[in-house]
């Protein structure tokens, strides 16, 4: 049975943006011999459930599925994908764990077993919720699950004090960020950086990606028509907040593709993009934001690419006076540790005393 399910495991991975929505992978079972798989790849689409029936077709009659997330019972952007298993004569449904989202906890489950399913919940449990620990994050905050991305040398500074920060680290390390990025559904950054690094936020892989939203705060629309970001937004779609009401300059920015938004907070911010369909956001930005970043202790991922040269002087991500206690100060758990060339990359991830905390 293990086999199986570390095979829905392994398929559910393989999913690149689910958005809101959680990765899942499902495989049908008969006679010992898989009939039927699949994988939920993307928002809005078919459900993992739906691609494995669709593909044991009369096959699924008297077999078993085994699905890393319970099949859900209500209906949303998908018919319910409960259902679709009664329907289809599974005898049989080994689900790795319960879905913790209100709409469905527990009642794809009571489903299957009012129809005579036979349901064993609860194998692979861990590794089925380490597929969606950013699904299970927002569940709870109601935002996206935050990565700030951050490239430093070794005392910590992001670029010299003459302002010169092109490049802190290696090509290797650069192009990694390009992988991460293909991870998420936005990349959020503000209007400093816009006008320091004039940037993309594009992914630029030698394959073909889905490529993120782009989103920056901008209070007071000091973007530049001919920035990057503007000039492309309607290739690349990208989402604008501000305070201002230079009507002029949202309507310049309109004609260029550019969505704008009211800016009110940046939890405020978190939230909208959430109800927009965000479910994984990397930011990309300078000490301005990245300090209100930590301060708001919204960070639930953090990516360090960190140069081995020390630069010296002022220039650090992080702005805001600390006057301790140390106890009191957010901590991170280093998760991994990977070189590229000469520069050190560190996964960090909240520590998970500090989740339930988190504001």
């Amino acid at each position: 049975m293990k086999q199986y399910m570390q095979q829905a495991i392994q398929l559910a991975q393989s999913a690149s943006s689910t958005g809101i929505n959680p990765r899942v992978g499902a495989v049908v079972v008969k006679d010992g011999r898989v009939v039927g798989f699949g994988a939920h790849l993307k928002a809005g689409e078919a459900h993992a459930e739906v691609h494995a029936i669709r593909m044991a077709g009369a096959a699924a009659y008297g077999a078993t599925i085994y699905v890393t997330l319970e099949p859900c019972s209500h209906h949303g952007k998908t018919p319910p994908c409960a259902d679709l298993l009664v329907e289809s004569g599974i005898k049989r449904a080994v689900i790795a764990m319960e879905d913790p989202n209100p709409l469905v906890s527990g009642r794809g489950i009571a489903r299957l077993k009012a129809a005579g399913i036979d349901v064993e919940v609860g194998l692979l449990e861990s590794e089925a919720r380490a597929l969606n620990t950013a699904f299970l994050r927002s569940l709870e905050t109601k935002r996206p699950y935050v990565i700030l991305k951050t490239a430093t040398s070794l005392d910590g500074k992001v670029a010299l004090d003459n302002g010169d920060s092109k490049w802190v680290t290696g090509t290797a390390a650069r192009r990694d960020v390009h992988e991460l990025r293909a991870t998420v559904d936005a990349v959020l950054t503000g209007v400093g950086t816009v006008l320091a690094d004039d940037p993309g936020l594009t992914v630029r892989l030698d394959r073909e990606t889905t490529q993120p939203l782009r989103i920056v705060l901008d209070r007071d629309l000091r973007t530049p028509l001919s920035s990057q970001l503007v000039r492309t937004a309607n290739d690349t779609p990208v989402l604008l907040y501000t305070t201002s009401d230079d009507q002029a300059k949202r309507e310049a920015m309109a004609t260029y593709g550019v969505e704008i938004a009211d800016y009110t907070s940046l939890g405020a911010v978190l939230q909208d993009v959430y109800a927009r369909g965000i479910g994984r956001l990397l930011v990309e930005a300078g000490p301005t934001l990245v300090t209100s970043i930590l301060d708001g202790q919204f960070v639930d991922e953090w990516v360090m690419y960190q140069s081995p040269r020390v630069f010296g002087g002022k220039g650090g991500f992080y702005r805001s006076p600390q006057d301790g206690p140390l106890e009191t100060i957010e901590r991170f758990d280093v998760r991994s540790v990977e070189t590229f060339g000469t520069d050190i990359k560190l996964i960090m991830r909240k520590e998970e005393s500090n989740v339930h905390g988190n504001r």
